[in-house]
């Protein structure tokens, strides 16, 4: 679990509130921690492995080219990995060795061992799943440059520098002021706390603030090119434009479900924290919803690994396919299908596997190919880079027939076209 309160908990003079939820039952705890985070860590590297059929393709059309999209959310999935193995450590070592959680305390501060161990396996967490929160952020701006601004793939090394930049500054920041003087003596009070609950917060709430925004002009802005491709509104783009808004609305669903949990346990803990006395009876009820959310947190954090694979990419399925062979077969096979040279066979990238992209210099020679005016395409072209930054749409249903998906590939193309 992703909580500044376990940080807190290293300190030997930690606060009566933070004391009072993670002693309860702390080995019901941090079993259903390492379940939950076990079987999220198993799913999500099923989810993210090679399969061996893979995405299926509609007619005769090629796969395009990983965009920076694609990228962002293969990192996003390592992020929630890396953390889930933190938690599965974590809570396995306090789960199997009480006696380690026994020692950080005032009266054992001689050992400083188990007290160093609390703090790294906290700051391991908490570093991977802020970098998951700046990584979420930066794909809900991602999606919308590339419709408003045509933002390529080159961009993919900003995000690089702004996230893992703010992710190891904010945390080295709180830490630092959390433990200060030392580990085994930190400074008593709230005050000198609150910016390390501030800098573990921020990110999500700015994921919880500003992706919705920056999801619904996206959207608003699909919709209008999808309008205005050919003036009219067909139940092609319709489906597209679903697709999109539901895309958007699961991603902020599991994030949501995972995370505000956290907010509400905090705010009911400092809640507690100013109270000259938590163990009143008038306080019973506000303690037994700490208490509640306080393990939501546990088995609800680390689930968002694997949900987050379901929201972008939908069940992909268990057929993992390691043979390193096939896949050298199936990339060379990718790489001679996706050739420039579809002038012949009228492709558009958006037909067929219902994609929404940014063409730069490769796209240029698409257009040409087809005989496509800029407007017609799905996007604008950008400086730098010769890749595509795509934000995939794809369809959900798996139980069409071949037929009718070329079909609707073949409609949907001449509809381009025208």
């Amino acid at each position: 679990m992703a909580s500044p309160r376990l940080e807190t908990f290293c300190c030997p003079n930690r606060d009566p509130a933070t004391d009072f939820v993670v002693s309860f039952q702390p080995q019901l705890f941090s079993a259903l921690s390492v379940g939950s985070a076990s079987l999220s860590l198993i799913f999500t590297i099923l989810q993210i492995l090679p399969k061996r059929r893979g995405y299926r393709r509609l007619g005769p059309y090629p796969i395009p080219k990983p965009a920076s999209s694609s990228r962002i959310l293969f990192i996003i999935s390592i992020c929630d990995i890396l953390g889930c193995t933190g938690i599965v450590v974590r809570s396995s070592i306090w789960l199997g060795l009480p006696n380690v959680v026994e020692k950080i305390s005032a009266n054992n501060s001689g050992d400083v061992w188990p007290e160093v161990f609390c703090v790294g396996s906290a700051m391991w967490i908490q570093l991977f799943f802020s970098a998951s929160f700046w990584w979420t952020f930066c794909y809900a701006v991602d999606v919308f440059l590339v419709v408003k601004t045509s933002a390529g793939i080159s961009t993919i090394i900003l995000y690089h520098m702004i996230t893992w930049g703010l992710a190891l500054l904010l945390c080295a920041e709180g830490v630092a002021m959390l433990y200060y003087p030392s580990i085994s003596d930190c400074e008593s009070g709230l005050q000198h706390a609150i910016p390390h609950y501030v800098t573990t917060y921020a990110p999500m709430l700015l994921v919880l603030i500003a992706n919705p925004i920056f999801f619904i002009r996206t959207t608003s802005a699909v919709t209008s090119l999808l309008k205005g491709r050919q003036g009219i509104y067909t139940e092609n783009e319709r489906r597209l434009a679903t697709e999109i808004k539901i895309r958007f609305f699961k991603i902020m669903l599991v994030f949501s479900v995972c995370w505000v949990p956290n907010i509400v346990n905090e705010g009911l803990l400092f809640f507690l924290e100013v109270q000259p006395d938590i163990s009143d009876s008038s306080l019973r009820t506000v303690r037994n919803a700490a208490l509640i959310t306080w393990f939501f947190m546990g088995i609800l954090n680390p689930m968002q690994a694997f949900l987050n694979t379901l929201a972008h990419r939908g069940w992909t399925g268990l057929d993992v396919d390691l043979s390193l062979q096939r896949r050298k077969e199936r990339a060379w096979d990718s790489m001679s299908t996706s050739a420039p040279n579809g002038a012949g066979t009228g492709y558009n990238p958006m037909v067929g596997t219902l994609l929404f992209q940014s063409h730069i210099q490769e796209g240029n020679k698409n257009l040409a190919g087809n005989d496509l005016q800029p407007s017609d395409s799905m996007g604008a072209h950008s400086e730098g880079g010769s890749e595509s930054s795509t934000v995939e749409i794809h369809m959900s249903s798996e139980r069409q027939d071949f037929e009718d998906i070329d079909a609707d590939a073949e409609s949907l193309d001449n509809s381009v076209r025208n």
